[in-house]
């Protein structure tokens, strides 16, 4: 929270709760309060920036002309209420001299006595207690003086309030926060340590079901999070709609706070009440850092939503090439069907993600293939990386060219379906790849996509691409274009030796 209060005071608040009124989302167009002045008098208005300026002699003057010391703003708000608010001790005590009401509240609630708290200002708040101010005051959200202060990390102002005026202020507000909770929310560490000294320190939850944790992860303070992990008993409890910490910092895509609730031992496989995993949520947030950090820490990746839905659903249906590369390489469930019907692979081409179509295809033949392997021992050796995105690579460039070309120049309309069916292609992957359409030559890119997928399942196992190129396409009955591509690409392969005998 912005420590400018004092300024943020004088602007015209938007209609709204007390945070709106002096806290950080305070929004207007004027600085010096004159929108909250504009039914007052030539001398009222000089009367109230008096006030806020601290300037005793021009408070003198207009009393002496007969301004009314408690003259009201559009928002009830007196020459008190500026002073206090912009800490100016003369004004305030100019004005308590003359018999200021200490207790008018403006429209939102707020006395001085609550302003003063909120601001800080011991000493201020002690002319105040001289008095006779309402020292259990609270405003429109039952914020009390001890909320006020615990909000803003003022602890001289909860020592002399519970210390020297003894006073049991540690109360709910209208939303069930204590001080605690405000001191959480606000990443106020000192204030923290203030409030356990008097045991004010709570595991409870407000009325929306967050504890402390919540309210701090909620709003990225991960050093209070630290803190409060070191004592905290039910770590992944949830909020009303079962939200935990771990959802929280997926939904921001913290990856900090992600790596001191997992380091705390927090559960990652926790569904909330609309059975999202944090997962689910990090892929539906597009936030790449902190899904990489839930799977690399074993979270169950085939955790179904309310949609049934697992996140390589999710990450499908938002085309996130990252997110997706990822959730693969995880060995996430393919062939997981949603209430829809729809597999990851079918989601991905109903809304035309072409590249993760392919990459998908790519994904599911190269489990097909391990599976087949069945001994992990037996799978060769590789120096191309387990990547499932489009290759871009120096190495199979000249090889990429020579596919294009084929499928672009030589291939019928058939012929591709024909090669697929040859290397094992299911009707659901052809499906997949004819959802792209560009027109009647279509069937042109088809065959390009659908070699691709085919060359990236050749370097992933190992095998000789010119040879198993050579022998589909002899199958298909093209010999002749066989023995061309055969030519064409052991020239350019013949430093790698990977031609056929």
């Amino acid at each position: 929270m912005s420590n400018n209060n004092s300024s943020l005071w004088n602007m015209r608040p938007q209609v709204g709760n007390v945070k709106e009124l002096v806290g950080n989302l305070v929004k207007g167009p004027s600085r010096d309060g004159s929108s909250q002045m504009e039914i007052l008098l030539p001398a009222e208005k000089e009367f109230l920036n008096a006030a806020k300026d601290g300037d005793a002699t021009i408070l003198s003057k207009c009393l002496h002309n007969k301004v009314q010391i408690n003259i009201r703003t559009e928002l009830d708000r007196t020459a008190l209420h500026f002073a206090v608010a912009n800490m100016k001790e003369n004004a305030v005590a100019f004005l308590l001299k003359h018999n200021a009401v200490v207790d008018m509240k403006d429209k939102y609630g707020m006395n001085a006595f609550l302003l003063a708290a909120w601001f800080g200002s011991l000493s201020i708040l002690k002319m105040l207690v001289e008095k006779g101010a309402d020292r259990k005051s609270t405003n429109e959200e039952r914020m009390n003086a001890l909320h006020c202060a615990a909000q803003n990390n003022h602890t001289a102002i909860v020592q002399y309030i519970v210390k020297d005026l003894q006073l049991d202020l540690n109360k709910p507000t209208e939303k069930g926060k204590k001080p605690f909770h405000l001191a959480a929310e606000n990443g106020c560490l000192e204030m923290a340590e203030a409030l356990k000294e008097f045991e004010y320190n709570t595991q409870e939850k407000d009325k929306e079901g967050n504890t402390a944790l919540h309210l701090a992860a909620r709003n990225g303070h991960t050093a209070m999070l630290e803190v409060l992990l070191g004592e905290w008993n039910l770590i992944d409890e949830g909020n009303e709609t079962n939200m935990s910490p771990m959802h929280i910092a997926a939904e921001r895509g913290d990856s900090d706070m992600a790596v001191v609730l997992l380091d705390a031992g927090i559960a990652c496989n926790d569904q909330n009440n609309r059975k999202e995993s944090p997962l689910h949520i990090a892929v539906k947030n597009r936030q790449i850092t902190v899904a990489q950090l839930l799977v690399e820490s074993e979270c169950d990746v085939n955790l179904l939503d309310e949609r049934n839905q697992n996140p390589l659903h999710l990450a499908a249906e938002l085309g996130r090439t990252d997110l997706v590369d990822l959730l693969l390489k995880a060995d996430i469930d393919l062939k997981q069907k949603d209430k829809q019907g729809k597999t990851p692979l079918g989601v991905a081409a109903r809304v035309n993600h072409i590249i993760i179509v392919d990459m998908i295809i790519k994904a599911e033949r190269y489990a097909s293939w391990k599976e087949e392997i069945q001994d992990s021992a037996a799978i060769p050796a590789r120096s191309y990386p387990l990547t499932f995105k489009p290759d871009h690579t120096t190495q199979t460039s000249q090889l990429r060219t020579s596919i294009w070309s084929m499928a672009h120049h030589n291939l019928k309309s058939k012929d591709w379906k024909k090669l697929a069916l040859q290397w094992n292609f299911t009707e659901e992957q052809m499906k997949g790849i004819e959802e792209q359409w560009t027109g009647s030559k279509s069937y042109k890119e088809h065959g390009h996509r659908m070699l691709l997928i085919w060359l990236h399942g050749i370097l992933l196992t190992g095998k000789n691409p010119i040879k198993d190129l050579y022998e589909g396409l002899v199958n298909i009955e093209q010999r002749t274009l066989a023995e061309k591509i055969r030519r064409e690409i052991n020239g350019i392969q013949s430093s790698q030796k990977c031609s056929i005998s």
